[in-house]
């Protein structure tokens, strides 16, 4: 097994068998990614197909409501969460960078081939082809080539 796409795996299994409506086995392995990896992803969690989750998820937290597109970079430590007195979670599109230790809160709807930089705090929309830094998050760039970003360059 390629341990980098291990976290990607063991959500995909614990996402069809939440889908079958078999209760234990999606918690026993929900809890057993984040033992090994040190990482929260609950098998509500609707996760793309190409989407990849760097150093195994370590440290990160995704939303059990989230839903998340095709061919995102998930970088270490970055949160996807909801906040405290708001009905929500995040939704990223297709092709979203997320940089190490960013974090998206509350019903945010990030749109496609975003970049979100390191440490980033996004608690507003973000319009599709943009790149988000800084705390808040602000929009730097517009009409960005995703393909020049990151390791999405395969997109």
């Amino acid at each position: 097994m390629n341990y980098k796409l291990a976290v990607n795996k063991i959500h995909k299994i614990s996402r069809i068998l939440y889908e079958k409506k078999l209760p234990l086995m999606p918690k026993f392995l929900t809890y057993f990614i984040r033992i090994v990896y040190g990482c929260y992803i609950p098998p509500t969690v609707q996760i793309g197909e190409g989407t990849s989750i760097g150093y195994d998820g370590v440290g990160v937290v995704i939303h059990y409501k989230t839903v998340i597109g095709k061919n995102c970079v998930i970088g270490p430590g970055v949160t996807i969460g909801g906040t405290s007195g708001k009905e929500g979670a995040p939704i990223l599109g297709d092709n979203v960078a997320l940089g190490t230790g960013c974090k998206i809160l509350g019903p945010v709807k990030v749109g496609d081939n975003v970049v979100i930089g390191a440490n980033s705090v996004v608690t507003k929309d973000v319009p599709d082809n943009c790149m988000v830094v800084g705390i808040p998050g602000k929009i730097v760039r517009t009409d960005i080539d995703i393909k020049k970003y990151n390791k999405i360059a395969s997109i």
